[in-house]
């Protein structure tokens, strides 16, 4: 697929690439639909072909001043594109796979440890939830407890989405780490399972 320019690409790209949010907003206008015809084929899923236009042209915004030393946007705005799709598509993958793998260590745990592995593992994750710092907690609390998206979550606590995901990225390592040093290395495999 190629995404086709627009006319006054060039002046646009100037002007962002100085700050310019207006500029922005054009460009975004300019393309989000392209961008999110060739996303929505590789993902099937409206929900995520939003976000993953979102957040391609967040990281436009992010990284305007290299707009300046780009020589044909469409191709930097469609490798971008196809790559963050594609890191998304194997990230959901995994997930599914952790799911599974969860699921299968849940049975074969029940089959031959019923009741207490499961309720030691939960109250050593409370423990270590709650050694967690306030805000960091709540996070971590609203992604996996409630199962908040990081934008749901940074627009409730009035946080950008890149501290969301620095939150949870710590409070994983922190919770892993207690249960580390709580001596429970069974345990430790059940929460990298369950994220």
């Amino acid at each position: 697929m190629s995404i086709s320019p627009i006319h006054n690409e060039s002046i646009l790209l100037a002007r962002v690439a100085h700050g310019d949010e207006k500029a922005f907003t054009e460009l975004f206008h300019a393309y989000h639909h392209q961008l999110g015809e060739f996303v929505m084929l590789l993902t099937a899923s409206n929900e995520m072909t939003a976000e993953i236009v979102q957040d391609v042209f967040l990281k436009v915004w992010m990284n305007r001043q290299e707009l300046a030393t780009v020589d044909k946007f469409t191709a930097y705005l469609f490798i971008l594109t196809r790559n963050y799709t594609l890191n998304c598509l194997r990230k959901l993958a995994n997930d599914r796979k952790k799911q599974v793998q969860y699921g299968q260590y849940v049975t074969t745990t029940a089959a031959t440890e019923p009741q207490p592995v499961n309720t030691d593992y939960f109250t050593l994750v409370d423990s270590a939830i709650a050694q967690l710092p306030p805000q960091q907690q709540q996070v971590y609390l609203l992604s996996r407890r409630d199962g908040l998206k990081h934008v749901e979550i940074a627009t409730q606590m009035g946080i950008s989405r890149e501290t969301v995901k620095k939150y949870i990225q710590l409070a994983v390592k922190s919770v892993g780490d207690f249960i580390k040093k709580a001596g429970k290395s069974s345990l430790t495999g059940l929460f990298l399972l369950f994220l």
